[in-house]
């Protein structure tokens, strides 16, 4: 059984004599991965993602739905544009850990504050009140550079730098993790796995294009209940950042699963 914080930190990962993962990472590992996942599939990012496909790899949307149409350009975009998202979030990681370093002597006060943030972000998607400005659109524009894996990448920079706000707390609910992190390192490689929840759907999309579509289609009318399940993670993490229960998540996940101790 884990006991101590000496004890969880034996088991860790390293590459270039760097830690990268440990067992205390875990928790904040799975949150930034399943916070991915919920940003694709929330309504700022789900609806789009068919015509965003279909522009980035320079067919239209009744060829998208051709099955004698090849989707390979859609896929090739598809990577590119992941690529493009995971170049502007790892750089986030990376100046939200370097940021957290400056003021590692103040980490457990930026830990609540950044908390208390969190859980209002919360509340307004859980429908407590609403925060206005959550509500308008940021999304820049990318210019006419469809059908190409260049302009592929270039959009996924433009997204991720002009990300719509319905994503920014969740965004921003990764980059307080981030911050809390013992090293840029680590912190690099939570928003690395956050990119990696969000561009991988894109991916899958594009290779299982015919039938992405209806699925997509047919989710749009869960949309209010993706914003709840978004609203009600971003109130656990804040809560978890305010009290520090991220450690004692750990010990809970080696002392269920200790194979997770064997890794790295």
């Amino acid at each position: 059984m884990v006991r101590d914080v000496d004890e969880m930190h034996r088991y860790k990962g390293r590459m270039f004599g760097i830690d990268l993962f440990d067992a205390a990472l875990m928790p904040s590992l799975i949150v930034a991965l399943l916070a991915g996942v919920i940003s694709f599939l929330s309504p700022c990012v789900l609806p789009i993602v068919p015509p965003y496909l279909a522009y980035m790899g320079g067919i239209s949307m009744a060829e998208m739905t051709d099955k004698k149409i090849s989707n390979k350009p859609a896929v090739i975009a598809a990577i590119f544009f992941a690529l493009g998202l995971s170049t502007v979030f790892i750089f986030l990681g990376f100046a939200a850990s370097a940021f957290g370093q400056v003021f590692l002597q103040y980490q457990e006060v930026m830990g609540r504050i950044a908390g208390g943030v969190i859980i209002i972000f919360g509340l307004h998607f859980l429908g407590v009140f609403t925060l206005p400005f959550l509500h308008r659109d940021m999304r820049l524009d990318a210019g006419d550079r469809g059908g190409s894996a260049f302009g592929a990448y270039v959009l996924g920079l433009a997204f991720a730098f002009g990300w719509t706000p319905c994503i920014g707390p969740i965004l921003g609910t990764i980059l307080s993790l981030a911050a809390q992190e013992t090293s840029i390192a680590r912190g690099t490689v939570l928003l690395a796995t956050y990119a990696i929840g969000l561009g991988l759907p894109f991916i899958i999309a594009a290779v299982f294009i015919n039938r992405a579509i209806g699925v997509m289609n047919r989710f749009k009318r869960h949309m209010g209940t993706v914003e709840k399940i978004m609203g009600g993670m971003l109130v656990l993490v804040g809560v978890m950042l305010i009290t520090g229960a991220f450690s004692s998540f750990s010990y809970w996940l080696l002392e269920m699963f200790p194979v997770l101790g064997a890794i790295g």
